[in-house]
């Protein structure tokens, strides 16, 4: 049991943290051993299966805050002490009649709205890169994430394995028998083809994904405008806000029948993700190659012109922090070239449970993962910025506060 008391000029905390950590030197000889041999990988998964499941690893946290407020008039402009962000304590000082506004930037967030934890309450066992930039945490549960993944991630790629095979096979017969007959033209063959969106391939991951994460218990409660997704008639572009890897799966479980996804072609590289985008074939660009952004553009209109919705993160890249960064530059511009309407997505907590500096997720998302989906947004004689805004405000009405951006601290001292 730790107690840790906080204070400052007009505020006193005291927090205490009660943490059992009454099997953490069995599973740390555990994680030791399971690099012996296959056997010993399976008896220790069952025995850490029984072990994650018990009271030992309960974290209790209670927070007792008691705050006063004071305003220290300074000429002509006054002083508010108390504001607090995370045990931080800072001033706001506001000139009155004045545009210009000084002061602390964080806001106030009480604690029991945000899911994120401290690096005590995740109690990490392992740490890799102690210390650095891209430090990364496992602990008790993402040890369970990782045997949940040992399992399912092979069967997922056999899945995928036959599909394409099967597919591959059957389109290669299919245009043999094409040759022999000339009198059909291209666009006939390809609506013979088996599978020629991708569909039934995309299927598997679709599966896995939904699979993995109830084994989890991190399966997303979804609200919202849902018939823009299973009703639509005709393409679309879906944008979401991008706080974590765990914002593929999560998006999986909702975005049917068919779509394709806009990921770095970093991710190719990934096993399982990299054949599910390669193999279904999903939009890779790299941002840092211009041959690729416009190899990327023309197939994402290729892929509306068929019919098929893209899935796009405006931000480009994963927030730190789980909060909305500004969009990159060109990322509606397929949407406006092809008039498709934009179908705005907030996915909530994400970032809570699979953090920047976590390898896998540090608790399950059972009530805290959350997905809503808005109204459509038309593009009709709608600027990119004018849609940038559009979306920008849809995803920031139901996200979290914690997920909101920062104020703007260009003009702020502390």
């Amino acid at each position: 049991t730790t107690s840790i008391t906080t204070t400052s000029p007009s505020i006193t905390t005291t927090r205490s943290i009660t943490t059992t950590t009454k099997y953490k030197r069995s599973l740390a000889l555990l994680l030791s051993r399971m690099k012996v041999s296959n056997h010993t990988f399976a008896v220790c998964s069952a025995i850490l299966l029984l072990l994650v499941s018990s009271d030992g690893f309960t974290t209790t946290t209670t927070t007792t805050t008691r705050r006063t407020r004071t305003n220290v008039p300074i000429g002509g402009s006054f002083v508010t002490h108390g504001n607090s962000y995370n045990g931080r304590v800072s001033s706001t000082t506001t000139t009155l009649g004045s545009k210009t506004k000084l002061g602390a930037t964080l806001q106030q967030e009480s604690s029991s709205s945000s899911f994120v934890l401290t690096k005590d309450q995740v109690n990490p066992l392992v740490v890799l890169g102690e210390g650095g930039a891209k430090e990364k945490w496992i602990n008790a549960f993402g040890v369970w994430v990782i045997f949940v993944s040992l399992i399912t991630c092979p069967v997922w790629l056999v899945g995928m394995g036959l599909v394409h095979g099967t597919t591959s096979f059957l389109n290669q017969q299919q245009s043999n028998d094409n040759n022999n007959n000339n009198d059909k033209n291209k666009k006939q063959q390809e609506q013979q083809q088996w599978d020629p969106n991708g569909a039934i391939f995309d299927f598997t991951g679709k599966l896995w994904s939904r699979a993995w994460l109830a084994m989890n218990w991190s399966y997303p409660t979804v609200t919202g405008a849902l018939q823009e997704i299973g009703e639509r008639d005709g393409p679309c572009m879906y944008v979401a806000n991008h706080a974590s890897w765990l914002d593929i799966p999560v998006l999986c479980t909702i975005l049917d029948p068919v779509f394709k996804f806009i990921a770095k072609g970093e991710l190719s590289k990934i096993p399982c993700i990299g054949h599910q985008l390669v193999w279904g074939r999903h939009i890779l660009i790299d941002r840092d190659d211009r041959r690729s952004q416009l190899r990327s553009f023309k197939e994402g209109i290729a892929w509306l012109k068929q019919g098929v919705p893209i899935m796009a993160f405006p931000e480009g890249t994963r927030s730190p922090d789980g909060r909305l960064m500004e969009f990159k530059g060109g990322v509606f511009s397929m949407a406006v070239r092809q008039k498709v309407p934009i179908v705005p997505i907030s996915i909530s907590n994400t970032h809570a449970v699979m953090p920047a500096n976590a390898l896998v997720p540090v608790q399950n998302g059972n009530k805290k993962l959350s997905i809503y989906v808005h109204p459509a947004i038309d593009t009709t004689d709608r600027t990119e910025a004018e849609l940038s805004e559009l979306v920008k405000s849809a995803l920031l009405s139901k996200l979290p506060k914690d997920q909101h951006p920062l104020p703007d601290t260009e003009n702020v001292t502390e």
